[in-house]
């Protein structure tokens, strides 16, 4: 079924200011003929107002389950609050509910229960397999951000004492500016800058991690840029603990390899590494190549120190492991996302013959029959 309508619904899960549409994505589908309702919301970083401007309709948070026609497709970005009625619309959103995460069967059901389906934002690809639209330049760059900003802490607050938490940030500019006064309160601290690795950084993460770096004034020589060729070999790297102070890791983990730190390499009495960010964040997967913490971190409390076997800490090491750092900067990252979902999105009125649409509906089709016969009716 194709449709020419979409509901921008709000997002619900705390501190999430991004947006699958903005007013730029928004007006460019009326202008194409799309019926488009925005919800409102007090969370979204742009305001109703916005919205409101190009003359799409405003509608009560939430609304979206008494009162989109049935043929409208529901859009948002996070997966829905926890619930169990049975969904009738086609949704397009992260689910999390493919790779058979905690609770994925309740979660997917909902949609065969109301005669609906999913189609899953982390899985829409072009013809080569590469995502149609991703967050990964952004989570990098949030992730080097912080990475910089824990590494100055650390060095001004030597008592141990955490890193503050972090709220979302109007724009990139006031990322940058609260990121350079870190820097400069580091470097008298340390009298030089910070050397940052990156590794992945021929990817869209890695490259976003790179960029910030340079952004806030590090210089390139302090800029350590690994990806295949560098890590081939396997680690764990004596590297990485003794010739940089930040690690950032960018990898997207899709098979088994050798970690790149391990609780052991982090004894060495040469250790220089004092900051981790792992922005894959792949923190319960037994191949996480960073097996040296176990817990995701948050942004008000961003930050979690490394503990050995025996219980001890890492004197001035921690672990940043943020799952959603794009929300950092929800201008930007929301723009960038949303301008590159607009082409599939444009096509949602000729569903049927569009092949990222059809796939996506194939692959929840494939996934749904994996549930208990008892889940799907």
């Amino acid at each position: 079924m194709s449709s020419n309508k979409i509901w921008l619904r709000a997002e619900t899960k705390p501190a999430e200011a991004r947006s699958a549409l903005t007013p730029t994505t928004c007006k460019a589908l009326m202008d194409a003929g799309y019926e488009v309702t925005v919800e409102r919301s007090t969370q979204r970083i742009f305001d109703d107002e916005d919205f409101a401007k190009i003359g799409a309709p405003l509608v009560e948070e939430g609304s979206w389950v008494k009162d989109a026609p049935k043929d409208a497709y529901i859009l948002g970005l996070k997966e829905l609050p926890e619930d169990d009625f049975p969904l009738e619309h086609v949704h397009i959103s992260f689910a999390h509910c493919y790779k058979q995460q905690g609770g994925w069967e309740q979660v997917l059901s909902r949609w065969p229960r109301g005669g609906g389906t999913l189609l899953d934002l982390e899985f829409l690809t072009d013809d080569v397999g590469r995502r149609v639209a991703a967050f990964g330049w952004s989570a990098g760059y949030a992730g080097s951000a912080l990475a910089v900003k824990n590494w100055a802490w650390q060095l001004t607050h030597p008592e141990g004492e955490p890193l503050p938490g972090e709220v979302p940030y109007i724009n990139q500019d006031a990322l940058i500016e609260s990121v350079k006064k870190s820097l400069e309160d580091g470097k008298k601290q340390s009298g030089r800058s910070p050397k940052i690795l990156v590794i992945g950084a021929l990817g869209r993460c890695g490259s976003g991690a790179v960029q910030l770096a340079k952004d806030v004034g590090i210089p390139d020589s302090d800029i350590v840029r690994w990806d295949i060729e560098e890590t081939k070999k396997g680690g764990p790297f004596r590297e990485i603990v003794e010739d940089v102070d930040i690690l950032v890791n960018c990898i997207y983990l899709s098979a088994q390899i050798p970690p790149f730190v391990t609780p052991e390499t982090l004894t060495s009495p040469k250790r220089r590494l004092s900051v981790i960010c792992d922005v894959s964040a792949d923190t319960t997967n037994p191949h996480n190549p960073l097996p040296v913490y176990s817990i995701t971190t948050t942004f008000d409390k961003p930050t979690v120190p490394v503990t050995l076997a025996g219980g001890n800490q890492v004197a001035g090491l921690s672990v940043i492991s943020i799952d959603h750092l794009p929300s950092l900067l929800p201008r930007e990252s929301s723009e960038m996302f949303s301008q590159a979902l607009l082409p599939s999105l444009l096509q949602l009125k000729d569903r049927q013959n569009a092949r990222v649409w059809k796939q996506a509906e194939d692959l929840f089709n494939e996934k749904v029959a994996t549930l208990p016969e008892s889940l799907r009716a």
